[in-house]
């Protein structure tokens, strides 16, 4: 099994290529404003190699919010994904948060029930301007 580190080394080409690999469509993204603005992240490696990782941001209190959990597909179905939150979890509770949020899609909900989350009712708004606009 391959631990994952909590604020591990990372740098934003290597996470751009562990997304290449584990997202269909990903473009090259500048990861450096996502790594200066989270509460923590979560890394695991295989031979120095990046094979999962995971980002928490959080509101200055209580609230954590789990993001861009990411396991290269060669290393999926093994437990790393649910060793990764459960770090980040520890770790945010670490550091004074009382609540971690995550959104996922339904065909997530195992993955997430298996890592600690229970549901809950909540909203998303779509900001992006190709998005329809919200109802009046």
């Amino acid at each position: 099994m391959i631990t994952p580190v909590v604020e591990g080394p990372l740098t934003g080409p290597e996470l751009d290529e562990l997304f290449q690999a584990s997202w269909p469509g990903h473009r090259t993204t500048d990861f450096t404003p996502v790594l200066a603005r989270r509460l923590l992240h979560v890394t695991a490696r295989r031979d120095g190699r990046l094979v999962g990782y995971v980002n928490v941001v959080g509101d200055g209190g209580v609230h954590a919010f789990l993001l861009d959990t990411t396991v290269h597909p060669g290393e999926r179905r093994a437990g790393l994904g649910v060793a990764l939150v459960r770090a980040a979890a520890a770790a945010a509770r670490e550091r004074g948060a009382h609540w971690l949020h995550v959104d996922f899609e339904p065909h997530l909900t195992r993955f997430h029930e298996a890592c600690g989350f229970r549901p809950t009712a909540a909203g998303l708004m779509d900001l992006r301007p190709e998005a329809p606009a919200p109802p009046a």
